[in-house]
């Protein structure tokens, strides 16, 4: 990223149309991977001079314990739904709930869904941290997450979406895959870094639950029709697309929420053209993709 520049030059431009078609594994039009953030908030966190952690002053008993939900009841109502469906869970982690909620990261574990790094804290950024300190954080989260499921974690979103100019650099040279920090588009696509390789998988702000409910106001019934019309236009174009549903469970795994959710679910489940996946494997299928294309 050079300084000064309009552009991040984090990847080139190349407009949608045109682009050489290309299918998911089994003809599939639309890989679909659910991204349940599993987070830990702490109640007190140090401060940082470039964003504040709560709204209020804190601690702030009412923020964290609305959070607090996700780990003693969310995750197991909204985790019992995907495995219902046979959606596998690819998790942005709070890798702090490693230590603070084993059994969480357990279950998760056990479920078959595959970790990548959100971070240690959900309320510590990378706002004006050094190499030395972000390396560190990028070593902590390998180390933790291979010592609580013995995985390798091969992507990265950054801790609440907090970056330094070093990141996508940083987490490639740790030999990651895929950054999900990127929402240029609706299909993986190369990221310039310094060393090793790295793609931008699909994410989403605009059908991340976090955004329906908080941002656009949407009733749950609203927030599924959404996510229906999302699916159903991807699933539709020409070539292979990625759908991403970032989900909180402190939100979708509330009572009045998961029903419409779950219709969701059985909607897509029941179409053949989906790819129901995990990131890790929709970054194998592109980059294989790309080397048979060379």
């Amino acid at each position: 990223m050079r300084e000064g520049s309009p552009d991040p030059e984090l990847y080139e431009f190349q407009r949608y149309r045109g682009r050489k078609p290309f299918a998911w594994p089994g003809g599939k039009k639309v890989a679909v991977w659910i991204s349940p953030n599993l987070e830990y908030y702490e109640i007190d966190p140090p401060a940082n001079p470039h964003r504040k952690s709560w709204a209020k002053p804190h601690p702030d008993v009412v923020g964290y314990s609305h959070r607090d939900h996700a780990n003693r009841v969310g995750h197991w109502r909204m985790a019992d739904v995907m495995s219902k469906h046979g959606f596998p869970g690819s998790v942005s982690l709070s890798v702090a709930l490693c230590q603070h909620h084993p059994d969480v990261v357990a279950d998760a574990n056990a479920r078959g869904w595959e970790f990548f790094s959100h971070g240690i804290y959900n309320t510590r950024y990378s706002y004006g941290m050094d190499e030395r300190q972000e390396r560190a954080i990028i070593e902590d989260s390998i180390r933790t997450v291979r010592e609580a499921t013995g995985q390798a974690i091969r992507g990265w979103l950054a801790p609440a979406l907090t970056h330094t100019p070093r990141t996508l650099d940083l987490i490639a040279e740790y030999g990651m895959d895929y950054t999900c920090d990127l929402y240029h588009d609706d299909q993986p696509f190369p990221v310039k870094v310094s060393k090793g390789r790295l793609i931008s998988m699909p994410y989403s702000l605009e059908v991340n639950d976090h955004y329906g409910f908080f941002i656009y106001n949407m009733s749950p019934r609203e927030y599924a029709q959404t996510l229906i019309r999302q699916y159903e236009r991807l699933a539709a174009e020409e070539s292979g697309t990625v759908m991403c549903i970032p989900l909180h469970s402190y939100l979708i795994g509330q009572p009045h929420r998961i029903g419409p959710f779950e219709e969701v679910l059985r909607h897509i489940a029941a179409d053949d053209r989906a790819w129901i996946t995990r990131a890790g494997d929709i970054a194998d299928a592109w980059y294989a993709v790309q080397e048979d294309a060379r």
